[in-house]
């Protein structure tokens, strides 16, 4: 730098520094600011080499710019100096303000550390100030133009004038230092916010495309889809649907969106969709068609959520399973029905007559009975539900594994005492067998459904006919006396003599039946037995009474 005590000099050279300090703010990157702070150095400062030195993330320093020597630019550029180094370098010598000036009197000690470096060759100085070429002079950057984080360093090295800078000189560099950290944060900020726009236009992209994805996917997704409201007083309302959900349930998406599936569920269904957790929940269920109809399908449900933690959405899938439906009804009737007549086997009879049934406990001690009477009252009062005398025919709360359950007995059949039972009537064909011997299995069987059709008809909803194999059959008929289970045997009876036509020739079976009482404390066999052991009295007894007659 020119001599200080010259006026115009300084103008001159403030000139200059101006022109360097604009054009490190007219940059356009992170490498031209780093380079324009180097060609500063040398345009600007009137040194012949600058060099600029980067911390890294790792807080090594890389030299990544240099101006004054394009054979010591190639050299070092891009070489890396280890921080502890540099810490060394930055602690020694002599502090001139924020600047470190070590004189060639101690740099000898930092020939053979790590940080790149270009001498020069020259004459030893000849005056007190002369510039040595291995004197070192630098000027430490911080970020935001201060404070202790270390951003760079620029060093400096041969002064145009050969002459160690004075406080002009020192103060023009540190305030170019100054000037050049801001400069290479606002570069930094810039590189980071255009690789910040950079990658958020990239997950725009993939955001935009994968919700076209999804939109592709939903509407024309060979299945049902629909996408729901979470939460508030619309909860449940479907707010998109794809056309394959549209013609499942032949509605319109406009109608659609005026419902839930609550709104449109079978009425015995409600319970299971209520219960179908949102998050993850499956359930199989029927929804009704335009037409009154309903399909079963199965739902699938997740719940969406938009990356601000917006609103949700409940997504669910819906299959149409009505195929695969229908044939487990099949499965599940054909395991559970005759094949021949449509009627409830043997199986399925025993399991209904099982579900009426409970083991009665055989005898309540007196505690228990006063422990029942201190909790409930009056232990003789049907009020609360069971009674002193083996709780027959009374609701027993808490006792063995049917709480609550409501005790079947048998009607006393010498008297009318009003007492209702669950009858059972075992009925046996007579004459079949001569039908199948004679006319063979075809009739046999035609024989067989007619009478099966004919039972059917003379009982009322709720009751059971069954058939449990051969020429037998079984009726469960509940909440009847003992006069109204023989009224029922004679009008079933009644229906099964008339004539039934089988191949244009009319055959005749009689029937004999043989009526049990299902009681709680008896097994299914033990139930079935008696009224089978009551029929073949009653058979017996007409057969007698035939042969009398003949």
């Amino acid at each position: 730098m020119e001599a200080e005590s010259e006026p115009y000099v300084r103008l001159a050279t403030m000139r200059q520094l101006h022109q360097a300090v604009a054009d490190l703010n007219t940059a356009r990157s992170l490498a031209d600011t780093l380079q324009s702070v180097a060609d500063g150095i040398v345009a600007g400062l009137g040194y012949e080499l600058g060099c600029v030195n980067l911390v890294r993330p790792d807080g090594d320093l890389v030299v990544a710019a240099f101006a004054g020597n394009s054979a010591a630019e190639s050299l070092i550029t891009g070489r890396v100096g280890s921080r502890e180094s540099w810490e060394r370098r930055l602690s020694m010598g002599e502090a001139w303000d924020e600047l470190r000036f070590i004189p060639h009197t101690e740099g000898w000690v930092l020939l053979d550390d790590d940080v790149p470096q270009w001498h020069t060759e020259g004459p030893e100085p000849r005056f007190e100030d002369e510039w040595h070429p291995l004197d070192r002079l630098y000027a430490p950057m911080y970020a935001s133009g201060g404070g202790l984080d270390l951003l760079g360093v620029i060093s400096v090295d041969r002064p145009r004038n050969g002459r160690r800078p004075g406080a002009w000189g020192r103060e023009a560099l540190q305030m170019y230092a100054s000037q050049a950290a801001i400069a290479i944060s606002n570069a930094r900020l810039r590189a980071n916010m255009q690789r910040a726009l950079v990658r958020l236009e990239r997950e725009q992209q993939a955001l935009r495309a994968s919700e076209e994805s999804f939109r592709q996917a939903f509407e024309y997704a060979p299945s049902g889809m629909a996408i729901a409201e979470m939460g508030g007083d619309q909860h449940g309302r479907l707010l998109r649907t794809n056309d394959a959900l549209c013609r499942l349930l032949g509605r319109p998406a406009s109608v659609l969106r005026r419902y839930s599936f609550a709104d449109l569920v079978h009425p015995e269904d409600i319970g299971t969709l209520l219960r179908t957790s949102a998050e993850g929940g499956r359930a199989e269920l029927r929804l009704g068609r335009r037409d009154g109809t309903y399909l079963w399908v199965s739902l699938r449900n997740s719940v969406v959520a938009d990356t601000t933690d917006g609103p949700r959405f409940l997504l669910t899938h819906v299959e149409d399973i009505e195929e695969r439906k229908r044939n487990e009804l099949n499965l599940a009737h054909r395991a559970s029905h005759d094949a021949l007549t449509g009627l409830p086997n043997s199986a399925e009879l025993r399991s209904r007559l099982g579900a009426r049934l409970c083991e009665r406990p055989h005898s309540v001690t007196s505690s228990a009975i006063e422990a029942l009477d201190a909790a409930y009252g009056d232990v003789d009062s049907p009020a609360h539900g069971y009674r002193a005398d083996g709780y027959e025919g009374e609701v027993v709360p808490g006792v063995g594994p049917y709480d609550h359950h409501v005790h079947i007995v048998a009607p006393d059949p010498d008297r009318d005492d009003g007492t209702k039972g669950l009858a059972v009537l075992f009925c046996d064909l007579d004459g079949f067998k001569s039908i199948n011997d004679r006319f063979g299995h075809h009739a046999g069987d035609a024989v067989l459904i007619e009478v099966a059709r004919r039972l059917t008809t003379c009982v009322r909803d709720g009751d059971t006919v069954a058939r449990l194999g051969g020429d037998e059959f079984v009726v469960l008929a509940d909440g009847l006396g003992a006069a109204d289970a023989a009224d029922l045997a004679v009008r079933l009876r009644n229906a099964i003599i008339p004539p039934i036509r089988v191949d244009g020739r009319a055959v005749r079976v009689g029937a004999s039946f043989g009526i049990g009482w299902a009681e709680c404390g008896m097994t299914e066999e033990e139930v079935l037995h008696s009224a089978d052991q009551r029929m073949y009295v009653e058979k017996r007894s007409r057969s007698k009474v035939h042969r009398r007659a003949g």
